[in-house]
């Protein structure tokens, strides 16, 4: 079942070598290859060196027993079948073994058509387990698209065209629109799809961090790099790299990505070597990069490298008729992860409601909106007076907080109305200069973008 024998490794744990050597023996003899430790220590460090298929493994052994060895090999999650040997057969330590996961438990001396049985089977199992995650792997965890009006049909068939290529792809469109959402589909549509989809945050990570984010660093490369660290672009190797928010990528971190994207190549921060690298980037952006191109902020090369396809997203207010479809489908989400949702239900008025309504935070937005609504509705059913009293607090950006505290008992829904208004005001009192606010505020610019996008603040 996939796995030959001649590639198992099995590693035999025992302190009494007259015992390791007849185990060696018997499993060579069966095209199997062995390593040998006679301590639990001297396992563990053969286990982090080699990838071990199966281990036999002695209960009773000087230093750190066998039980203890096996508490350390599952709780650093590694999951390979141990199978447990003991010469003082008692019950309970056998009981306590598989409770912690041992696959089986031979006494001493094993009787070898048992030994091999119990080996075949741990195996088989064990490849077994392997299948089953790889199927999981492949099932797309991605939520679908939804809505069928003309602009996201055109964007589903758009995706559907450009996956299957290599293009590199430029996802425009407001905040909370679901570029990201583009991004997964298209990955997930490619002949990548089997491999990793990375993402960052070119936004929250600050400047300084970004680089090494993107590329990695060499251990001591600047104060504070205690250890090597491998980037993105070589985590996302022979797969997808999806750069969300590439407006706000400083200028230097701009000119190694273009590096990166001609020649493939990229070099860790405070390293000499060029790594190769295959990787597929999709970029997202809420700003118009030409815009920002006049205004010295963003590099046309890049631009012209990362938009060779650009599909631009539409914001919801474009596709109201989507609204009640992306209502129900939100709800149907929380019910899958809240039993608490059960019950709640739309009526058609309800639905009607949130069509009227503005969305400047589009689907991320509405979908706040649904699971307020889905706490806060009297009688279990969202009608249309539930969509307009529960989500007028949210409206009047003007509402002062006092009037707020007599509309709500709700305290997180205070809390966060109170941070949204006050981010409003202070954005607005510094002209929409992220830096300058997070100055003013004492908050991390980085803050300031996450907290943005949870409350979608726009300009």
């Amino acid at each position: 079942m996939g796995m030959s024998k001649s590639k198992v490794k099995i590693l035999v744990t025992d302190d009494e070598r007259g015992v390791r050597n007849t185990l060696k023996e018997i499993l060579e003899f069966e095209d199997y290859e062995v390593l040998l430790a006679e301590s639990g220590s001297e396992a563990l460090e053969l286990i982090s060196k080699h990838s071990i298929d199966l281990m036999f493994l002695d209960i009773k052994m000087k230093g750190i027993d066998g039980i203890e060895t096996l508490r350390q090999i599952r709780t650093t999650g590694f999951e390979f079948p141990v199978i447990m040997i003991s010469g003082h057969g008692t019950i309970d330590i056998a009981v306590e073994a598989t409770k912690m996961g041992a696959f089986d438990f031979l006494e001493k001396p094993p009787d070898l058509n048992r030994l091999l049985l119990s080996v075949r089977n741990a195996l088989s199992q064990q490849n077994l387990a392997k299948e089953v995650k790889q199927i999981r792997k492949r099932l797309p965890k991605i939520q679908e698209i939804v809505g069928e009006s003309k602009a996201i049909s055109k964007i589903k068939a758009m995706i559907d065209k450009v996956a299957p290529t290599q293009s590199r792809v430029l996802i425009t469109g407001e905040n909370g629109t679901g570029k990201e959402l583009v991004a997964k589909w298209i990955h997930e549509k490619s002949s990548r799809s089997r491999e990793a989809f990375v993402e960052v945050n070119c936004a929250a990570i600050p400047a300084d961090l970004l680089e090494s984010e993107l590329f990695g660093h060499e251990e001591g490369a600047f104060t504070g790099a205690n250890n090597r660290r491998i980037g993105k672009f070589e985590q996302a190797d022979n797969g997808t790299l999806f750069l969300d928010e590439i407006g706000d990528m400083s200028l230097s971190a701009q000119a190694k990505v273009l590096r990166a994207l001609q020649e493939n190549k990229i070099n860790r921060v405070g390293g000499n070597e060029s790594i190769l690298v295959d990787v597929r980037v999709l970029a997202a952006t809420n700003k118009n990069l030409e815009e920002e191109i006049k205004k010295g902020n963003f590099r046309e090369d890049l631009f012209h490298r990362v938009s060779v396809i650009p599909i631009q997203v539409p914001s919801l207010n474009k596709r109201s008729e989507d609204i009640p479809l992306i209502a129900k489908a939100c709800l149907e989400r929380l019910k899958a992860s809240d039993i608490s949702f059960s019950s709640i239900e739309f009526d058609k008025s309800g639905l009607d409601a949130l069509k009227k309504r503005t969305w400047t935070g589009n689907v991320r937005e509405l979908y706040n909106a649904v699971e307020r609504l889905g706490i806060l509705a009297k009688n279990e059913v969202i009608d249309e007076e539930s969509v307009n009293e529960i989500l007028k607090p949210w409206d009047s950006e003007k509402s002062d907080l006092s009037g707020l505290a007599n509309e709500t008992d709700n305290f997180q829904n205070f809390k966060e109305t109170a941070e949204r208004l006050f981010l409003v005001r202070q954005l607005e009192k510094n002209d929409w200069n992220i830096s300058q606010t997070a100055e003013a505020v004492g908050l991390q610019r980085s803050h300031i973008y996450n907290k943005m996008k949870k409350y979608n603040i726009e300009r």
